[in-house]
């Protein structure tokens, strides 16, 4: 069973220029997230989602696992925009084998998102057909997806214009603070459809290995991703995903 956390996604953000006093660097909380972000609560709703089972080297019943995947998150993700009174866009799904995709080479573990073509793409490697453990592919769906929300609520973009003037310690900061906000984004989803996703371990589990998992500079502190998939998880609502003016301590 391999345990892994997303690579760097080298096209997920256009870095660009910022004027002058647009504002701390390493914690500024993005705009435009209000409608989404201020549920703190609620009643989770079970969603039941189709997906199937993975028959080990069959790249098919991978390419099925990704699509119904995709399609739950989907479902998953539209209700939420919808109670907020917010638009929401389905992104684009590439499933591929190849290292190619729209918005340039698939690095790290096969999944990444190209915010300009607002798609999500995701790699079938040959130790996936090999070792098809469900909640590794489904991480790769549902912490994509959430940078696909992250885009749409106005994250992405706030978060490349302090990106481009900041020095190396705060790029390194607002990197941790946006994928631990996907992170958040992904235990919300899984709040509401892990039973569906039938992951093939406990969450304690999952969580466990989450912690023991290699660190990333990308990422941060496998602890602290941790941290952040559990608490939406247990929370269930994205009020709880404010990655943006938590202390260092949680997101180094």
């Amino acid at each position: 069973m391999r345990i892994f956390l997303l690579a760097p996604v080298a096209c997920l953000v256009a870095l660009s220029a910022v004027p002058a006093g647009a504002g701390r660097a390493d914690a500024a909380p993005p705009p435009g997230q209000n409608g989404l972000m201020g549920v703190m609560g609620g009643a989770v709703v079970p969603q039941e989602c189709e997906i199937p089972a993975i028959r080990t080297g069959s790249v098919g019943s991978l390419r099925s696992f990704h699509r119904a995947m995709a399609g739950c998150a989907d479902r998953f993700w539209a209700a939420r925009f919808a109670a907020a009174g917010l638009a929401y866009t389905s992104p684009a799904v590439e499933i591929t084998t190849t290292d190619d995709s729209v918005c340039g080479a698939v690095t790290g573990n096969g999944a990444q998102y190209c915010p300009q073509q607002r798609t999500i793409v995701v790699r079938i490697t040959d130790d996936d057909a090999r070792d098809p453990f469900r909640m590794n592919l489904a991480h790769s769906v549902a912490h994509e997806w959430g940078h696909h929300v992250q885009g749409l609520i106005g994250v992405l973009s706030a978060q490349s214009a302090l990106y481009g003037p900041a020095s190396d310690e705060a790029r390194r900061l607002l990197s941790h603070r946006l994928e631990m906000q996907a992170e958040c984004f992904a235990g919300v989803f899984y709040s509401a459809a892990l039973d569906s996703v039938d992951p093939g371990i406990s969450w304690d589990g999952w969580m466990k290995a989450v912690r023991q998992a290699d660190e990333s500079d990308i990422h941060g502190k496998p602890r602290n991703l941790a941290f952040w998939q559990n608490r939406g998880y247990q929370g269930g609502a994205t009020g709880f995903c404010n990655t943006w003016t938590a202390p260092a301590s949680k997101i180094t």
